[in-house]
């Protein structure tokens, strides 16, 4: 009979706990940040041109991306003029990158802020998530444009051991052009 009652307080001891670890959100913690719906990381990815994932399409269907193209250079063997232009598609695509970035955490910054003073309509709702929408999509289109122009500089042989390189499985001829 003792030990039923010392199961029966256990459990009444441990239950409660258990709940409360449960209603814990998974958005614990993120109150404090200074864009709920960004993180500190995030907005440092937006704000430097970052890649962020936005390009896995290309990059893990053999597009390489410019920047770890630059920072494989003398493994892939690259020429002056590959360099060259390699450093020409990334400039461009980090320029616009930023410059969309910039734009996004500014929408997302005016948005928590609109939710922060409960002063939101659903008409500037509707109207800022199209807008931070919108740039999601101009820079990922951005660094996948910046994926195509790159594979267009480098041979067959330069697009496998790339793949090799940044420790891609498939690497490989598959889906390569032939070169210059």
């Amino acid at each position: 009979m003792r030990c039923k009652w010392f199961l029966v307080a256990t459990i009444c001891l441990y239950t409660p706990a258990a709940w409360a670890g449960e209603a814990l959100s998974p958005y614990s913690g993120q109150e404090t940040r200074e864009i709920k719906a960004v993180s500190k990381d995030e907005i440092t990815g937006y704000l430097s041109g970052d890649g962020m994932g936005f390009a896995k399409a290309a990059e893990l269907n053999h597009y390489p991306g410019p920047k770890h193209v630059l920072e494989l250079a003398d493994q892939l063997q690259l020429s002056e003029e590959q360099r060259r232009k390699t450093q020409a598609v990334f400039e461009d695509m980090n320029l616009k990158a930023v410059n969309l970035g910039k734009q996004l955490v500014e929408k997302e910054r005016v948005l928590d802020s609109r939710f922060a003073e409960a002063n939101i309509s659903d008409l500037e709702l509707g109207q800022l998530v199209m807008e931070i929408s919108l740039l999601h999509g101009k820079i990922r289109a951005v660094h996948l444009q910046a994926h195509l122009a790159e594979r267009l500089l480098l041979t067959a042989n330069q697009l496998s051991l790339y793949d090799a390189l940044r420790g891609y499985q498939a690497a490989g001829n598959q889906g390569h052009h032939d070169g210059h």
